[in-house]
């Protein structure tokens, strides 16, 4: 039979299991109409993010922020009241979806800190990431996919590819054109590089 302070011990300690995990508990934001309410998440550096977008112009843009900030724009998009948004996260994960509004002449930016490790699905589109320091995943159907790779020693792998269309790597000395075009790439640094596009432009600067 278990003693009285050891009942104690354990309901002390579930309390604070209970105390600790609602601490930790996944981080929720939504909104219905991004254009006229972006959005603003609390998320550390460092973290790993999913997002994944509808097609347009698509913007990721590193910050000295710790937080994800969500804007829509563009000549449809900045008057459009149905592009949607959600943000969850749970500890150093997080993951967006936006979607909804016009098909076409729409632009999603989106911030988050420059210290982070994003995953970017977008169908179709010109899309490109900017001042991200940190391992990079990005699959474009269709369209110009641009991403600012900073300093190219900070890869230990490097695979790009274009099923069909162009890739231009100049900070790693290549360049293709043609069908099921790709390279990649192995190195000393700590970061990941993926990117492919289905038929369009790929550009690592």
């Amino acid at each position: 039979m278990r003693s009285i302070s050891g009942l104690c011990c354990s309901a002390v300690f579930s309390a604070a299991f209970v105390i600790s995990s609602s601490a930790i508990a996944q981080n929720r934001v939504e909104t219905t109409d991004l254009a006229h309410h972006p959005m603003e998440a609390a998320f550390d550096s460092g973290g790993q993010l999913d997002l994944r977008i509808r097609s347009g112009e698509i913007r990721v843009v590193g910050s000295d922020h710790d937080k994800l900030i969500v804007r829509a724009g563009g000549d449809q998009g900045s008057s459009s009241t149905d592009i949607h948004a959600r943000f969850e996260s749970f500890g150093g994960v997080g993951k967006l979806w936006v979607g909804g509004g016009p098909s076409n002449n729409v632009t999603i930016t989106v911030e988050l800190p420059r210290n982070s490790n994003p995953s970017v699905r977008v169908p179709f589109g010109d899309v490109e990431l900017n001042g991200i320091s940190g391992s990079k995943d990005v699959e474009l159907h269709a369209g110009q996919l641009t991403i600012d790779v900073g300093n190219p020693a900070d890869y230990y792998r490097v695979q790009a590819s274009v099923t069909s269309g162009a890739i231009e790597a100049q900070p790693f000395g290549e360049e293709h054109g043609g069908m099921f075009r790709s390279f990649d790439k192995s190195g000393h640094g700590k970061y990941k590089l993926l990117a492919h596009v289905g038929a369009g432009q790929l550009t690592l600067k």
